[in-house]
C-alpha cells in the first residue's frame, strides 16, 4: 500500500473530534440540522469583531505594489512590533520585534518550535487531558511525547511532572486556558512548575499554548509564564479571540532572556521557511497588527457557559466549571466514555470521548454554538444519564 504505516496508525487513532463531527453530518442529513445538538467541534460561531471588517476593508483599499509579496520569514517588522507590545503588556515584561515570529496559526508555531528544539528521541511532556494534535507535532520532528496526568480538578500535579522528567526531557507543553477542561493554571502553580523545571540538569523549555487567553470568565485572568521562567516560549493564534480559525494567523514569542536566544530565533525563523510555511499570510498579518487587544464578545460565551452548566447539573452530571475557553469536560456516567458518547449520539447529541484527549472516563462538549442548541439538548442529556444508570 502506498500510504505509510505510521499515517495509517495515526488516522486510526487520531481524531475522535473529526469522527464525531462526521457523525454529526450523518445525523443532520437524516433528521435535519435543527434536530441535532452538535457540541463536537471547537469552531467559533461568533462573527469577528466589527473592527476586523473595518481594518480589512481599509487595508485592501489602500494596497499598493508588493502588498502580497514575500517578506522576511519572521513576518513584517511593524506587525511583530505591534504583537510584541501586546504580549509584553500581558506578560508584564518589555518585548521587542526580535522576540516575535509570525506563524501560520498556533499549530504552525508549535511545529516551528519543535523543529528548532528537538533531536531524535528527545522527550516532550504533555499534560492530560490535552489537545490531541500535540502527539503529532512532536512526532513530526523526531520527538517522543510523555503523558503526565493533571490533578483531579485538572490543575498542575507538580510531583507527577517532576517524576516524569528524565535526561531526555527537552520541553513541556502547557495549555491555559485548557482545551478540553477550561482550567487556568495559577501564578503559584506556574512558579512551582518553574521550580521543578529548574531542578533538571539540562535546559527544559516551557511552551505555553495560549489561543484561549482572552476567553475567560468570572473575573479570572491568565498569569504570564514569562514572569515565572526565563526558558519559556508562547505560541498563540487569533483563531478563537477574533473568530478567525480559517485564516491561519498566529505568532510565537520568546522570553527576552531565554537561553541562546539568537540561535533559537534563527532556527525557528529557518524552520518557518523549510517546513513549507515560508511566512504567515501577508494580508492577515497587516489586519491583526491593527487588532491587538481586540476580541469577540466573551459575554456571549459566558452566557452559554452558565446555561450549559445548568443543563448538565440538572441532568446529574459532575464537572469542574471551566474558567476559560469554550468547553465543558464532564465525567462520563459510564467508565467507557466512548460507549456513553454513543448513547448521547442516539439522543442526537454530539460530544467527544475523553480518550480523544488522553483521559478516559470523561467527554468534551464545545459550547461555541447557539443558545437554542444548548437548551434543546436538556432532555436528551437527562435520558442519556438515565440509560447510563440502568446500564451501570
Amino acid at each position: 500500500m502506498a500510504i505509510s504505516k505510521k499515517m495509517l496508525a495515526f488516522a486510526e487513532s487520531a481524531s475522535w473530534i473529526r469522527r464525531m463531527f462526521e457523525e454529526g453530518g450523518r445525523l443532520k442529513a437524516k433528521y435535519g440540522a435543527d434536530q441535532v445538538c452538535d457540541f463536537s467541534l471547537g469552531n467559533p460561531d461568533l462573527p469577528p469583531p466589527a473592527q476586523y471588517q473595518e481594518a480589512l476593508r481599509r487595508i485592501i483599499a489602500g494596497e499598493g505594489s508588493g502588498a502580497h509579496a514575500y517578506m522576511a520569514n519572521s513576518g513584517y517588522p511593524f506587525v511583530r512590533e505591534a504583537v510584541a507590545k501586546q504580549v509584553g503588556a500581558e506578560q508584564g515584561l518589555a518585548l521587542g520585534p526580535e522576540e516575535i515570529l509570525m506563524t501560520v496559526g498556533a499549530a504552525g508555531a508549535l511545529n516551528v518550535v519543535m523543529k528548532a528544539l528537538l533531536d531524535p528521541g528527545d522527550e516532550v511532556l504533555i499534560l492530560a487531558p490535552f489537545f490531541v494534535e500535540y502527539h503529532f507535532y512532536v512526532d513530526n520532528h523526531g520527538g517522543v511525547t510523555k503523558i503526565v496526568n493533571t490533578a483531579p480538578d485538572f490543575s498542575l500535579d507538580l510531583a507527577a511532572i517532576e517524576a516524569a522528567i528524565s535526561e531526555k526531557t527537552k520541553a513541556i507543553i502547557i495549555n491555559s486556558p485548557n482545551n478540553p477542561t477550561g482550567q487556568i493554571y495559577s501564578a503559584a502553580e506556574l512558579a512551582g512548575l518553574a521550580g521543578v523545571l529548574a531542578k533538571a540538569p539540562q535546559t527544559v523549555y516551557l511552551i505555553s499554548d495560549e489561543p484561549y487567553r482572552k476567553i475567560v470568565y468570572d473575573g479570572h485572568t491568565v498569569p504570564g509564564i514569562f514572569q515565572a521562567y526565563h526558558n519559556s516560549l508562547i505560541v498563540s493564534s487569533y483563531s478563537k479571540d477574533l473568530s478567525l480559525p480559517g485564516e491561519r494567523i498566529g505568532y510565537l514569542a520568546v522570553h527576552p532572556e531565554i537561553e541562546g536566544k539568537g540561535r533559537l530565533v534563527g532556527a525557528m525563523t529557518l524552520a518557518n521557511r523549510i517546513l513549507g510555511f515560508v511566512n504567515a499570510p501577508a494580508l492577515m498579518q497587516r489586519v491583526v497588527a491593527e487588532l491587538q487587544g481586540v476580541k469577540v464578545d466573551c459575554e456571549v460565551y459566558a452566557r452559554r457557559r452558565a446555561l450549559f452548566c445548568k443543563v448538565l447539573s440538572e441532568a446529574g452530571y459532575k464537572f469542574v466549571p471551566p474558567k476559560g475557553a469554550f468547553y465543558l469536560f464532564p465525567k462520563s456516567p459510564l467508565a467507557d466514555d466512548a460507549r456513553f458518547v454513543g448513547l448521547l449520539a442516539e439522543e442526537k447529541i454530539l460530544g467527544v470521548p475523553g480518550r480523544g484527549f488522553g483521559m478516559e472516563g470523561y467527554f468534551r462538549l464545545a459550547f461555541c454554538v447557539d443558545d437554542a442548541v444548548i437548551s434543546r439538548s436538556a432532555e436528551g442529556f437527562k435520558r442519556a444519564m438515565a440509560r447510563a444508570k440502568n446500564l451501570g
